[in-house]
Formats: structure tokens, sequence, C-alpha cells
């Protein structure tokens, strides 16, 4: 499969990689891998697109009507990305529908956002008339990861374009096949060639190279923390603003008087949906300990009634993971666990129906019997694997809750509304639920604290984001 660089499909038979199929362990295409010259064609074509007066003097309704556009050609090719994306990463049909609609929807938003958000006229302090105007920053890069790549696409490219920017396009080298078939939706759409640009291929080439070329005026990234802090040493020797949406440990909070089956529903949701791979998943259950051994025995029963299966089987809930690589990490990491003590209260291994063996399932995991320091308790895993740790009261849950490097998303279940709030107050994370998990709008602004994240993506500050603020001053 070739990238989209302009107006142009470009194709390297010397340089390709393969994409395999989680499910099946089958390839699925061959794609081209970009280096630093299709790098640096993909910056000067951006770079000229963007300075056309066509694009750079568009009207922001026009703009709008081109997102719009977008979002339309989705929605008719809405089950070609929902396949792509099932093929390529191994989730289940129904979770791939819902992100496919999740993402035109994410340029609707913009959309309505490019052609209604003001700039400001400010207080004055003299005789002149003071304002603030957003230009953009130019050519930006949007390198996206693998687990839910239609999301994370539209949530960078949609906001990025509705702020004037031309987008290089960087998907994860196991998801690329999406990214691909967005670029051609855009073009049919009308937008300008050389506006997004889809390059193709590894992080260790053609991500660095993007992230450290001098016409690339602004990255955002999300994925592990390790290329996180990679690509804000390469923005600091270049003086240039990130947006990083990293890693996460989130705890999934149950107190004595939480509707319980509820709660349990939610913990299964929050770290089982998508194998576990997801940023946010509640991948630490803190339970009060007054309900803990009869909480954890229901969720163990519940959780075993999972159906694992091919991602496109009917009633499928689990698909695989979505390498092998990924798989054998995750396995490792249980290892680990086992090795400290810990217990398997339900999975640890890969399930044995024979129609799944070609493809790199695992079991969604339950371990007891591990303390705060356990290294899986404080590094991410990424995968169906469930830490289930006791607390006493409130103090000593907040202790043990914010006891982590990262602090992207937690969730607290009771029936107490001040408690909620207290301890929704004192948890470091950047997205806290009560009563409910995983509850994500396109409206409202997401990110991390700590080693989660720098900045904030989605709502009116996700378009401000692609923005720099310039004051302009009349004598008057």
């Amino acid at each position: 499969m070739p990238m989209l660089i302009g107006s142009n499909w470009v194709a390297d038979a010397h340089s390709t990689f393969e994409s395999i199929n989680p499910a099946t362990g089958q390839p699925n295409f061959l794609i081209s891998a970009a280096g630093e010259a299709q790098v640096d064609q993909a910056v000067d074509a951006a770079w000229r697109a963007v300075r056309q007066p066509a694009w750079r003097d568009m009207l922001p309704h026009r703009r709008a009507a081109l997102l719009r556009a977008i979002a339309d050609g989705m929605d008719r090719n809405a089950d070609t990305l929902a396949r792509l994306q099932m093929i390529e990463n191994g989730k289940v049909w129904r979770e791939c529908q819902a992100q496919v609609a999740s993402a035109s929807a994410t340029f609707r938003y913009y959309a309505g956002v490019c052609e209604t958000l003001n700039a400001e006229v400010t207080p004055s302090r003299g005789n002149y008339l003071s304002m603030t105007q957003y230009e953009p920053y130019g050519v930006v890069a949007a390198i996206t990861p693998w687990n839910s790549p239609m999301t994370m696409e539209a949530q960078k490219v949609a906001p990025a374009l509705a702020a004037g920017n031309a987008v290089i396009l960087k998907p994860s080298e196991v998801t690329s096949s999406p990214a691909l078939e967005l670029g051609r939706i855009a073009l049919e759409a009308g937008l300008p060639p050389g506006i997004l640009n889809v390059v193709t291929g590894l992080g260790a080439a053609a991500g660095k190279r993007l992230v450290e070329h001098p016409g690339v005026r602004m990255v955002s990234f999300t994925g592990g923390t390790a290329s996180g802090r990679a690509i804000a040493r390469a923005a600091a020797d270049k003086l240039m603003p990130v947006a990083l949406e990293l890693g996460g440990k989130s705890p999934h909070i149950v107190f004595g008087d939480a509707d319980q089956q509820a709660a349990i529903e939610s913990v299964i949701g929050g770290i089982f949906e998508g194998s576990g791979q997801s940023c946010v998943a509640g991948s630490r259950l803190y339970v009060q300990r007054g309900i803990a051994q009869a909480f954890i025995e229901q969720l163990v029963a519940r959780a075993a009634q999972l159906k694992i299966d091919l991602p496109d089987a009917d009633g499928a809930q689990m698909g695989p993971i979505a390498s092998f690589g990924h798989r054998d990490k995750i396995e490792g990491m249980v290892g680990t666990a086992l090795a400290e003590g810990g217990e398997v209260l339900l999975g640890g291994r890969r399930p044995d129906a024979a129609a799944l063996q070609a493809g790199a399932f695992y079991l969604p995991t339950i371990l007891g019997g591990l303390g705060r320091d356990a290294h899986v308790v404080r590094e991410e895993i990424f995968g169906p694997v469930l830490c289930v740790l006791p607390f006493d009261d409130e103090d000593d849950l907040v202790d043990q809750a914010n006891d982590s490097a990262y602090g992207l998303a937690a969730g607290i279940w009771t029936a107490d509304y001040r408690r909620a709030w207290r301890v929704a107050r004192q948890l470091e994370a950047g997205s806290v639920w009560i009563n409910t998990y995983k509850q994500l709008s396109i409206a409202t602004p997401f990110g991390g604290f700590k080693q989660s994240g720098i900045g904030r993506e989605k709502g009116l500050s996700g378009l401000r984001l692609y923005q720099q603020s310039k004051g302009i001053y009349w004598g008057m």
C-alpha cells in the first residue's frame, strides 16, 4: 500500500513492512515504509499547500464545509474503515463500528467549532483597541497509536485542519491502513492536496525524522511514555510545542456503599473492553475491605462469562491482542506478578479453543495477592490484566491511588455524593468518572497529569492546541 504525499500515492517496493492480522496470524498488506526522503517530501508538500491562498485565506464556514464533507465520506465508507481497523488491531466488529462513528462525529464537531469560535477584543489600558487573534502553526505532525486508530486520528486531524494547519499523519506501523483510507476520503471530499499527508513507516525512522524535521512546527503524539519522553527531548531542542497523551495505570475504586452489580459491569468494561488496550483502562481495582471478598468472587464469576472469539464472530466481546509481540510482553508481565507472590484469580494464559490458536489471544486475567510496589501494579501492561487491591478508608485509598507515576483517569463507585466529590478532587488524574467509567465526549478536554502527558485534546481547547495567539493593537 502506498503512502499519500500531496496528491500522489507514493510506493517504495524496496522498503516495505507487513501488516499482520492478529486474529489469524495471516498477512494483510505490504505497506510502504517512509525514510527521510519521503518525510522531507511530505513536509515540503504540506508547506506548499498551507501557503496557498486557497487554504490560507479560506473562510471558516468554507473550511467547516470541508470537514463535514470528510465526515460524510467516512460515513459512506464506514464498513471499510471498521474492517481495516479490525483486521489490523483485532478489536471486535461492534467496537470498530462504534469508533468509526465516533471519528466521523469528531469531524462534525470541529466543523461546528471552526465556524463559531471567536477571537477576543481585550480590555485596553490606553488610547488603542487591542485584540487577540489565533494563527495556525503551519505544518503539524500527528502521530497516532495502534489501539484506537480511527478515533485518535480524527481527534488530532480534525482540530488541526479546523485551526488552519496542514497535517502530516504518521500512523502506527501496526495500523496503517485506516489512516491511508482517511487520506483518500479527504482528497475525494475536496481537501486541497498536501493539506493532509499520510506517511507510513516505522517510528525509529519516519517518526523520528518527522519530529526532528525543522519544517514541522508542532507535534501531537499519543502513545507510550518512553516514546513521549523522546519526542519531548527532540521538541526541547527545537523549542517546539507538543501535545503528549501517554500511558496510564488508572485506579477504579469501589466503596462499600456502591451499587455492586453496576460496579462489576463497569469494572469489566473498563479493563476488558478492547482487550485492555486502552490508555484509560481501569487496571488497578481498589475495593473497600469490608466487601472485598464477596465483590471479587462475583467479579471473577462475571468476567469468566466473557466471550473470547474472532473479532467478527457473533457476540464476540474480546478479540486478540493487537500483535503477537505485545501478547508476549503481557505474558511476561503476568509471569513477573507470579514471581512477586501474586495469585491468578482468573485467566493468566492463552485460551484453549482450537479456532483461536493461530491468533494472539489472551484470556481476561485478574490478579490478587499483590502489594502497591509490585511491578504489575506500578507499570502499564496495556492488556486484559486487572490487579485487585483492598483499602480501608478514604485516606488509605487516596494514598494508594495517587501512588503512581501516571495520572490519566480514575473511577469512583459510591452512593455518597459528598465522598465522591472529596475523593474526585483529591485524585491526581485528568479524567474522573463517578458511578460510571470510560464515558468520553469530544466536547470535554482530555489529557493526563504527571507522566500521563502534557496538554489537552478535545473540546474548544483541542482546536486552540493547534494555534498560537497573536496580540494586535490599533492606535486610536
